[in-house]
């Protein structure tokens, strides 16, 4: 019964889990790989569900956190890499890529914002969240989300102005 209830919520969530993901971390291959840790460690979990936020919300938790652990633990393949290969080339060469030079650009821009901004800049620009659920996924203020989102923008506005 409990193996059914999961196979529904994976059903009704993976693909909005997998754009919040894919958003992080860019490339299709590593979303896919983070969306099914994601629902690996939400199984593994589901008994510490208590049920005061939202499934989605819990799931997007989760989600964002293997997300950023995924950045994490390949910094350093990352910045090893050829520095010639922008995120922006990188991602105009991926086949699942179906954006223009300008999304391509934006994602460049989001990618050199540090972990919490580029989060919270995603979650609200994106995925149009309001700041009271960004708040309960990432246990922290609304008023430091807001300082967060606002200076995000300022550096993406400058990261334009830059490459213009």
């Amino acid at each position: 019964m409990e193996r059914k209830a999961f196979e529904q919520i994976v059903r009704q969530y993976s693909e909005p889990l997998y754009w919040q993901i894919r958003r992080i971390v860019l490339n299709h291959e590593d979303a896919n790989d983070v969306l099914q840790n994601t629902f690996i460690k939400a199984w593994t979990a589901i008994d510490t569900f208590q049920g005061d936020a939202k499934i989605g919300t819990w799931l997007s938790r989760i989600a964002i956190n293997e997300s950023i652990d995924f950045l994490r633990r390949n910094e350093r393949v990352v910045s090893s890499a050829d520095e010639d290969l922008s995120v922006a080339n990188s991602l105009m060469a991926d086949s699942y890529f179906d954006g223009t030079e300008t999304e391509a650009l934006l994602q460049e821009a989001i990618a050199t914002l540090p972990d919490v901004q580029r989060t919270v800049f995603q979650l609200r620009y994106f995925e149009d969240m309001k700041y009271s659920e960004i708040s309960e996924i990432l246990h922290t203020t609304e008023g430091a989300l807001k300082a967060s989102y606002h200076i995000a923008v300022k550096k993406i506005y400058e990261f334009f102005k830059a490459h213009n």
